[in-house]
């Protein structure tokens, strides 16, 4: 069996299992938060895989990932049975695999809205009421500001992305100018 089909089979077994406790919310908080701390802090990963580690110590770390103290009972029995399994070296994956199924699920949407200078409350409020218009689903919103795009905005959604930024009309321009 591959990573992917064992993951999947995790998370779905945790998404089946966190709808049945009415905890899906909390759980799919807390598997963001693990898989960002296997992106954002690589020694995780290692130190995970690391065979001399003991079991409570791997339970300890990745608890703490989740959320420490505030880590729901679920995803602590998650853990707990993922090390018991010696499925430790899949449990970044599990957890993606458990926010792919949940926004699926849910009908949740990421969008994101690049801009060359910080925008107001209200105008990514309209943002994002726009996109879920569209979209007819859940958006979970990120603003971002990039300077270099000069001006204008860059909107992505789903599959879509409206790119209307100065840098890329000005690319456009200078591209025609150039034939």
């Amino acid at each position: 069996m591959d990573i992917g089909v064992i993951s999947v089979r995790y998370a779905r077994a945790l998404l089946k299992s966190a709808l049945d406790a009415k905890l899906e919310d909390t759980v799919y908080v807390e598997m963001q938060q693990l898989a960002k701390c296997f992106v954002e802090v690589p020694q995780l990963r290692q130190t995970i895989d690391n065979p001399m580690l003991s079991k409570e110590t791997k339970a300890t770390l990745l608890v703490t990932a989740i959320g420490g103290e505030k880590a729901s009972e679920l995803s602590r029995s998650f853990v707990t049975l993922v090390l018991k399994e010696d499925r430790e070296n899949m449990i970044q994956f599990m957890a993606n695999s458990y926010v792919t199924l949940y926004r699926k699920q849910k009908n949740v949407i990421r969008g994101k809205l690049v801009t060359a200078v910080a925008v107001s409350p209200a105008m990514e409020q309209k943002m994002r009421s726009m996109v879920e218009s569209h979209a007819q689903g859940t958006v979970e919103f990120e603003a971002e500001v990039n300077p270099d795009i000069i001006g204008g905005f860059i909107l992505e959604y789903d599959t879509y992305r409206m790119d209307a930024s100065v840098k890329t009309q000005l690319g456009s321009i200078l591209n025609t100018l150039k034939k």
